[in-house]
């Protein structure tokens, strides 16, 4: 069987009821699907200890540590914090971080800052960034590029912009991550983006529990799916479901390191 990476994904957030609402089996049952490894992405520090605690025992996971840019902590966490937080051998990146005009209003500036904080832990850190952005491709990328997020490396995760913001990632050595957005009838811009990204900067995710791709839509999105986008990648660039997974696999490595 293809084996499968989903490279973002939020198990701490997953309706487990399909699974007689166990963790164990939800896990077994996405390994039996062919998905070999899962990057568990942290959207606020709040919810952190819990996380690491649900999937601490499961070398087939690897976490991130990060403020997402719509959450309104009490806390904002420094990059000293964030760098502590990242010293586990389970966490791979910072983030998930970015910009997100669509879904917040008002003064943004505390977003802003937040992702300023977030790319200096990482590079703190050593570590590669998770950057989401929403209807803010211009301060996305003027923010990476005046804190040198290219030294840090990262991902573009959940990729939904055109393919000007993803060359100026990709120019600052960003990989482009894709969702089952991309098995949507309305992406058919964004269908034109996936095949012409790099074979070498490409991955593939899920979101889940968000983002169900087709036949899904609609409903609760599992790492299980992860297939679907794997699918619709492979027909969009003539290749087979085999190839994206062995290169979207090599990148996620190359990218994060795993240790499992």
């Amino acid at each position: 069987m293809t084996a499968l990476v989903d490279s973002h994904c939020h198990l701490d957030r997953l309706d487990l009821a399909p699974f007689d609402n166990s963790f164990e089996q939800l896990i077994q049952k996405t390994l039996e699907s062919g998905v070999e490894h899962m990057l568990c992405v942290c959207i606020d520090t709040e919810s952190y200890p819990s996380m690491l605690t649900l999937v601490e025992s499961y070398p087939e996971i690897s976490i991130s540590v990060g403020v997402h840019p719509n959450d309104r902590e009490r806390h904002e966490p420094q990059p000293s914090e964030l760098v502590a937080l990242a010293s586990h051998p389970k966490n791979l990146a910072i983030g998930e971080t970015g910009l997100d005009y669509f879904r917040s209003e008002g003064d943004l500036e505390w977003q802003r800052e937040r992702f300023r904080r977030h790319i200096r832990a990482a590079l703190l850190c050593g570590k590669p960034l998770i950057i989401h952005t929403r209807a803010a491709r211009e301060d996305t990328i003027r923010i990476m590029q005046e804190e040198g997020a290219s030294r840090a490396g990262g991902v573009m995760h959940c990729f939904t912009e055109d393919w000007e913001m993803a060359s100026q990632a990709l120019d600052m050595g960003f990989y482009i991550s894709f969702s089952g957005i991309i098995t949507f009838n309305s992406a058919k811009d964004l269908r034109e983006v996936v095949k012409q990204v790099p074979e070498d900067r490409l991955l593939i995710e899920t979101d889940a529990p968000y983002l169900a791709p087709v036949p899904k839509r609609g409903k609760p999105n599992y790492p299980s799916y992860v297939r679907h986008v794997a699918e619709c990648m492979a027909d969009l660039r003539g290749l087979s479901v085999e190839e994206i997974a062995t290169i979207t696999g090599n990148n996620f490595h190359r990218l994060f390191h795993p240790t499992a």
